[in-house]
């Protein structure tokens, strides 16, 4: 039997607005590795959005570099990390020739081919092709196959497949591919997965809300989301990245799980259980897999007071967080009561005023218990209260990209 670690969304480098959480990445990485040491997992699966820009800072690219080696146990571990929709396809592939020596495979263009051959520690890449490889192990008597999908647009896809047919649609085109490899190389004397940074969903149902922190990708390169019916039916386990949170998407063909990222990036998720999830598989029967929850890291809290007491004694007894505080005050926080609040607690992201006549705007009609809705919500309630009509998708999609990319900066 394998067993195997899925994380995904780690978003180094990330900020909190003013507050670096570089530190509190570096804690819950060793979690995640201690835990691939304590599950003797034999791979490790990263399914995109490795750091959170196209250009991350030295520390960050030194954590990942650092993590891998430790991930990898010595190159006895094989680890396999595809791009997400914040990562650089070149900086994410450029260091794989030399990652490949210690069995860290890197992966981030659709047409790359990895060589096949020896890794240390016992492994071998056996088969391979554009968006597929094969793994054998010492420890396994059986192969290991990935179809590899990392993140990327309609038009670099349409590029790589060929495609001119402008009726086909971005849906089409992967399902076609993505069963010709499944055809091809995944028969049932090995374990099939698939890793893959896309937005999944259930034909028919509504999508799940992609968190503020992330760059929306529901609409790829202007079509619809991925169906889970779009994944081959040889496929034991479809371990994703981008949403945010732990989600097990569907059973069918197989589990098609998001494993969520390791910390809370945004006050959207302020309360979400962050997990890695340990899958076990062996060939023709169904996978079992298993979150395990992770407990570094700052949490964060959405938090609104009537009076200036509670707020500090509420921020006493919570003092490792990032807290998003609102006041509700006659007219305005006077700089006596700003002053200690921040003074009480070093994690004050926002101190936002509510001013107690302004939930009485007739137009707006704000209660007390909206504030704890995200932005986007936000947005939309205050563009239906000076348009008196919701704000279209296109108009939605671009301010979540504003605030994606303040948060950002």
């Amino acid at each position: 039997m394998a067993r195997i670690l899925h994380t995904a969304d780690w978003h180094l480098g990330k900020r909190l607005q003013e507050f670096s959480r570089i530190a509190e990445q570096r804690d819950v990485l060793d979690e995640i590795v201690d835990i691939a040491d304590r599950e003797a997992v034999d791979l490790v699966l990263i399914a995109g959005d490795i750091f959170d820009s196209f250009n991350p800072s030295h520390e960050a690219v030194e954590l990942f570099y650092k993590t891998l080696r430790r991930l990898s146990n010595n190159g006895t571990r094989p680890v396999i990390a595809i791009a997400g929709n914040h990562d650089s396809t070149q900086f994410i592939q450029a260091p794989d020739p030399l990652a490949r020596e210690f069995g860290i495979i890197l992966y981030s263009k659709f047409d790359t081919h990895v060589p096949c051959g020896e890794l240390d520690g016992g492994w071998a890449i056996t088969q391979s092709a554009p968006g597929f490889i094969e793994l054998t192990g010492r420890n396994l008597s059986f192969p290991i196959r990935i179809i590899l999908a990392p993140y990327a647009n309609e038009v670099l896809l349409k590029t790589y497949l060929g495609q001119e047919d402008r009726e086909s649609t971005f849906r089409e085109l992967v399902t076609n591919k993505w069963k010709e490899i499944a055809d091809a190389c995944c028969d049932d004397r090995g374990v099939n997965l698939f890793l893959g940074h896309f937005f999944f969903v259930k034909e028919g149902e509504k999508p799940e809300p992609e968190p503020e922190s992330e760059r929306p990708i529901l609409h790829v390169g202007g079509t619809q989301a991925l169906f889970t019916q779009n994944i081959p039916s040889q496929i034991q386990y479809a371990a994703l990245g981008h949403l945010h949170r732990y989600h097990a998407v569907g059973q069918e063909p197989c589990p098609i799980v998001y494993a969520s990222s390791p910390l809370s990036y945004s006050f959207s998720e302020a309360d979400q259980q962050k997990q890695v999830v340990i899958v076990e598989a062996e060939p023709n029967k169904p996978v079992t897999y298993n979150p395990i929850g992770l407990t570094k890291g700052r949490p964060l809290f959405r938090k609104t007071f009537m009076d200036l007491q509670t707020a500090l004694d509420w921020l006493e007894s919570h003092p490792y967080c990032f807290v998003e505080l609102t006041y509700v005050t006659e007219y305005s926080i006077d700089a006596s009561t700003r002053r200690s609040l921040m003074k009480a607690h070093d994690g004050i992201v926002n101190l936002i005023p509510l001013i107690k006549n302004g939930l009485a705007e007739p137009n707006l009609g704000l209660k007390v218990e909206d504030l704890e809705k995200d932005m986007v919500s936000l947005f939309k309630m205050y563009y239906q209260s000076e348009k008196q009509h919701e704000p279209n998708d296109t108009l939605v999609s671009l301010f979540k990209e504003v605030i994606s990319q303040n948060q950002d900066t």
